[in-house]
């Protein structure tokens, strides 16, 4: 069937979405189907959580002064007068989550899920408005072993992806709450005495947020940010033995890390660990897996103090470093070289499905090109329904597996007419 130009009355795609298809859509089943296998290895319950929260949920655990929250939030209201936003990550909404719905009884909790999020944001390569992450927390869990489990967990990850070549796990501290006021202080005090000469953006952080201006990419700031402040200078005695702790489980289970001191995260609610697994194969958009300790985030919500850590990560971005992972033909191909022999096709199509082979079937088209366009699809095992000496059977025409070809001769034995 051949394509058609769609006709001026064809509604477009909304910028920033996309319609995944062949190729694509394969490598991002792949990495959903992996981290389906990995998060059961480390015994991660499965959760699914609304789209859409009251917006006060992310303006608050997000930050009022984010970007994400002041520009990047797709916020409606809805017929009852209340403000509804599209979930821009997950870790809001489970936190809401953890507390309304008792989760506490569970503590501590590792969960995982995956699915769209949204923002409205300038899409790049790799980046949508409509996009998809796979998302794993810990809550509950004070001990540094829980970060070091679901670091080991996202290694894993892209390990079983084939993927982790070229991608380097970038690790900080941010210390424990004292210890971040007090290196946050000594930023402030810092940047203040060359205030001028910041970027716009800094300049703003600087009242706000300032630990975001050691992320900053702007010339005018990275000379400044060279000379700033270490967080290790303002680390308690705990904090220093809480980061060891992470590093210490990391060599246990085999994770390389780098240490980068200007991996920060901006929010009051972060505490100790932040990391990123980072590549430069994706251009300037090289994070492909994020997250950190985020202690105080439940409190903000509400919630009682409860110690947390997760990560997410996007899934078109590894579906991207897996490049093409096309399927392989189907195991087993059944072709109809005569429509007499139908009913006992499909008997042997459905047999092999109920054992578990994945299998297509050729039966439609002039049955003398039927074998051609079977092979085509460059199966495993291919097996031929035809009316020898005018009765059904069956036959193996290929078959370039001796294990499967037994397996499927003993199921078809039984369903010969």
């Amino acid at each position: 069937m051949s394509s058609q130009p769609p006709s001026s009355r064809t509604p477009a795609a909304i910028r920033g979405t996309q319609d995944i298809f062949g190729a694509e859509a394969d490598a991002f089943a792949l990495v959903v189907e992996t981290f389906e296998r990995v998060r059961k290895l480390y015994r991660f319950r499965r959760i699914e959580m609304p789209v859409f929260e009251r917006t006060e949920v992310f303006a608050r655990s997000i930050g009022e002064t984010t970007d994400i929250v002041s520009k990047e939030m797709y916020s409606f209201e809805d017929r009852g007068g209340e403000s509804l936003t599209l979930r821009p990550e997950f870790t809001a909404g489970i936190a809401r989550a953890f507390i309304t719905d008792g989760w506490q009884q569970h503590a501590p909790l590792k969960v995982a899920t995956h699915g769209p999020l949204f923002r409205y944001e300038r899409p790049q390569k790799g980046r949508y408005r409509q996009f998809h992450q796979l998302d794993a927390e810990i809550i509950g869990a004070a001990e540094p072993q829980a970060d070091a489990e679901l670091l080991a967990m996202a290694d894993q990850l892209l390990k079983e992806l084939g993927i982790s070549d070229g991608v380097t796990l970038h690790l900080n501290t941010l210390g424990d709450g004292d210890s971040r006021e007090a290196w946050r202080a000594a930023l402030v005090e810092h940047f203040q005495g060359v205030r001028g000469q910041l970027s716009e953006d800094s300049q703003e952080r600087l009242e706000k947020n300032p630990l975001r201006i050691l992320d900053s990419k702007d010339p005018r700031d990275r000379a400044f940010v060279a000379d700033a402040p270490k967080i290790d200078d303002y680390l308690s005695g705990e904090a220093q033995d809480f980061f060891g702790a992470v590093t210490a489980g990391l060599d246990a289970a085999g994770v390389a890390w780098e240490r980068n001191p200007a991996l920060v995260r901006g929010l009051d609610y972060y505490r100790h660990t932040a990391f990123e697994f980072v590549t430069d194969r994706l251009g300037a958009q090289g994070t492909v897996l994020g997250g950190g300790r985020y202690d105080g985030l439940i409190e903000s919500l509400g919630g009682a103090p409860t110690p947390a850590v997760g990560w997410a990560a996007g899934i078109e971005r590894l579906a991207m470093l897996v490049g093409d992972s096309s399927e392989a033909g189907p195991s087993v191909v059944v072709v109809l070289e005569n429509d007499g022999a139908r009913s006992l096709a499909y008997r042997a199509l459905s047999a092999v499905r109920r054992d578990g082979i994945d299998a297509e079937i050729v039966a439609t088209g002039a049955p003398r090109k039927r074998f051609d366009k079977a092979r085509k699809l460059n199966g495993t095992l291919l097996v031929v329904a035809d009316m020898p000496e005018d009765r059904p059977a069956l036959s193996v025409r290929k078959s370039i597996n001796e294990a499967l070809e037994a397996r499927v001769r003993g199921l078809l034995g039984p369903i010969h007419e």
